[in-house]
């Protein structure tokens, strides 16, 4: 397992989202790879993927994400999971927005000597009755601020 390729991938695919390049965005997926989205949207290939992201771009300005990698773990020879933390600035904002950090999850997968996207979960870190992990993810979110 390369933890650093798979790093590497995982910001490929935030950096294209934060250019609002949703084939560039596709482009980190094996062809049958998902895309499970904030909303619970569901996206499958590539194809689909470009497509959906290129319309949320086309439709409204987006934020911004700023990240942090938590771990990566291998599942195997050819298989890893990544678990990372993001929040999100919005357009001639400087801050985090608070109510949409989220835990994001990706499952990468070593193809021709390769790491691509296999599957990419973006979740709401909402923390229900726990307002001080909320709070803990936005400071540390807010540390990385350019």
């Amino acid at each position: 397992m390369d933890a650093n390729a798979i790093t590497d991938r995982y910001h490929a695919l935030l950096d294209a989202w934060n250019r609002r390049r949703g084939d560039d965005f596709a482009a980190q997926f094996t062809d049958d790879g998902e895309v499970v989205g904030f909303d619970g949207s569901r996206y499958v290939g590539a194809a689909a993927i470009a497509a959906a992201m290129n319309a949320v771009f086309a439709g409204h300005e987006t934020a911004r994400y700023v990240a942090a990698v938590r771990s990566v773990r291998p599942l195997g020879r050819d298989a890893a999971v990544l678990s990372a933390v993001a929040g999100m600035v919005p357009p001639g904002g400087s801050d985090i927005r608070p109510e949409v950090n989220a835990v994001q999850t990706l499952v990468a997968v070593e193809r021709d000597g390769t790491w691509r996207v296999a599957l990419f979960q973006n979740t709401p870190a909402q923390y229900h009755g726990r307002p001080e992990e909320s709070e803990r993810l936005t400071a540390e979110l807010r540390a990385l601020l350019d």
